[in-house]
């Protein structure tokens, strides 16, 4: 069966992706465009194909993926940076992130529904540690990540037996955004126990762990290193 990453075309997603596609399984990403789709599957190689689909654009989600399936793990990884503050309010930006994380996740799940695999299948949700630390200009990445977890829990229930959790990863420091500010990212490794930020193979590790072991259930699990303890 595929695996489908949804925003498997840069980051996190696109690790994730090559983590699968590497052990010779079935891996459908997308992305916003043609151009991203085509230099993912290009890096991924042969076990690779990709759907362009834009999670802001919820009413085209069911056409763009009206041929994929059937799907084991499905991971909704696509994310869009925003800074946003509540003193200088954009509410067209607010409205994108909103209906991309919230609205479009949710409806990729309800077009899937029937191809997913209830049995030995998986749901993985992405989040974020700005969901309990909130920082400047993240009013709106805050509330999103916030109902991701409300999100984990309504599906895990309406979906069982098939198992639905979320990561919320802090920092990645070798991710391609955060890789090189290495000034500003030491404040964060001070105030983290382990001494070091998460990187992109710890975030790969820990989805594996969440899509495959099948008793892990309606858990949002956060990879940060200990950071909110300090």
């Amino acid at each position: 069966m595929t695996v489908l990453v949804v925003g498997g075309t840069s980051g996190l997603g696109l690790a994730l992706a090559r983590h699968y596609t590497s052990r010779g399984t079935p891996v459908v990403v997308t992305g916003r465009s043609d151009e991203r789709c085509e230099g993912a599957c290009a890096e991924l190689g042969p076990n690779a194909t990709s759907r362009v689909l834009d999670l802001a654009r919820p009413h085209e989600i069911a056409d763009a993926l009206k041929d994929v399936g059937p799907v084991r793990h499905l991971v909704l990884s696509a994310i869009e940076r925003d800074a946003n503050a509540i003193t200088e309010y954009d509410l067209d930006a607010a409205i994108r992130l909103v209906t991309l994380k919230l609205v479009g996740y949710t409806e990729v799940v309800h077009t899937l529904v029937d191809r997913l695999d209830r049995e030995s299948g998986s749901v993985l949700l992405f989040g974020g540690q700005a969901k309990e630390r909130p920082y400047p200009g993240s009013t709106t990445v805050s509330t999103v990540n916030g109902g991701v977890v409300g999100m984990v829990n309504t599906l895990a229930t309406q979906l069982k037996p098939l198992r639905v959790n979320a990561i919320h990863p802090g920092i990645v420091g070798d991710s391609p955004f955060w890789s090189g500010k290495d000034a500003a990212l030491q404040a964060v490794v001070d105030r983290t126990p382990t001494g070091r930020l998460v990187t992109v193979d710890d975030v790969v590790d820990a989805c594996v762990f969440l899509l495959e072991n099948r008793s892990v259930n309606a858990v949002n699990l956060a990879l940060d290193g200990g950071w909110l303890l300090m």
